[in-house]
């Protein structure tokens, strides 16, 4: 553009010149005059074409800067009915939008060949950046795989493959929280009550476990951890019962339910993978005639809006926040490193945001 406004500019000082040349002979001081007045207006032309070129550079400048970041992102979730997940992936979409990006999230509907076809898609769309939460932990290997072939950069989230797998691809990286802390919070929770879980004072902590997916590392971590945060504090454990309720609070109901018309008064302590399969258990408790902190304690992960009302009201003995918004903030600062270049070495690969253990006493701070 500024070429030819340039051409344009000295065109006419040149026709200027040469009609004047064409009229008459010499340089008499009128024609000096009029060639010195069409090289000023030459100049001034030229000047103006630099003016609006530059006007319109600032103009798309500040677009750009309106506009934010750029680019487009797609997101897997595993399943849009997972209550955490949705807190999740709405955080998500708010902090993405809010930068300019274009964002498209998939629901996975728990069906990780669902999945594979939407990330497969979205290569094919050329995104920029994958945000995926995968429906199967087992799966990683396949989607980093993918990934890869394709040179997306890409963040995992809330379920974490191996360190191993993950440095299969230096533009990965998995953002989410240590399930491990999260189940040593819930230990601890049961740890904090007066008779630290031994409400019939037989020297024994009797429990049943409601899990989640089992494939899941936090699943097993929050399983394992929980219950040898007791031990390690020398506590002698029974374990009744260990079910695996997929996160669903009506599996959790029904896991519950049956277990309190199998062992009756010997469950102490009912441990949930997370907050929904917890007031699935609460429910069976309430209509099983139990009393939550008084001959029996329940304790989730999640902190979700409903599992801390019933921790303020005394109906779960506690929480564990895992931080959804926190973690989605995570997931972007992650992103946005690998859009402008940075990549990952192996064993560096995980972002980890802390969990936060939730009591009666400061639960009404997360409402």
């Amino acid at each position: 553009m500024k070429l030819t406004r340039k051409v344009t500019a000295m065109a006419l000082a040149s026709m200027m010149v040469f009609s004047m040349a064409a009229c008459g002979g010499g340089d008499t001081p009128a024609e000096t005059t009029t060639a010195a007045a069409a090289e000023t207006t030459a100049a001034a032309a030229e000047t103006t074409a630099a003016a609006t070129e530059a006007a319109e550079k600032d103009a798309e400048t500040t677009a750009e800067a309106a506009g934010g970041a750029g680019g487009n992102i797609g997101v897997c979730i595993y399943k849009f009915d997972d209550a955490f997940m949705t807190t999740y992936r709405n955080a998500l979409q708010e902090i993405l939008e809010g930068k300019g990006y274009t964002v498209t999230v998939m629901d996975g509907k728990n069906d990780q060949a669902e999945q594979n076809n939407q990330i497969n898609n979205f290569i094919a769309q050329e995104v920029d950046a994958l945000i995926i939460n995968p429906v199967m932990t087992s799966a990683a290997d396949q989607i980093i795989a993918t990934v890869k072939d394709a040179g997306i950069p890409t963040v995992l989230i809330n379920r974490e493959p191996t360190a191993d797998q993950m440095s299969a691809y230096d533009k990965l990286v998995y953002v989410g929280c240590d399930a491990r802390q999260s189940g040593t919070m819930q230990g601890e929770l049961i740890l904090d009550t007066p008779n630290k879980g031994d409400i019939n004072g037989d020297g024994k902590v009797s429990y049943i476990m409601i899990q989640g997916d089992p494939e899941n590392v936090d699943a097993q971590y929050r399983t394992e951890f929980s219950v040898k945060a007791l031990t390690d504090a020398g506590m002698e454990v029974e374990e009744l019962d260990l079910q695996r309720g997929d996160w669903d609070r009506n599996k959790g109901q029904e896991i519950a339910q049956n277990d309190l018309a199998k062992f009756g008064n010997d469950i102490e302590v009912i441990f949930c993978n997370n907050d929904d399969m917890a007031i699935g258990a609460l429910q069976a408790i309430q209509a099983a005639g139990r009393k939550v902190n008084e001959d029996i304690y329940l304790v989730g992960v999640d902190a979700l809006d409903a599992a801390l009302n019933e921790v303020v009201n005394g109906n779960m003995t506690g929480t564990v926040l895992n931080d959804a918004n926190g973690q989605a903030a995570g997931a972007v600062e992650a992103m946005e490193a690998l859009l402008g270049g940075k990549t990952y070495a192996a064993g560096e690969q995980s972002i980890y945001v802390d969990y936060v253990k939730v009591t009666p006493e400061n639960a009404a701070d997360f409402q």
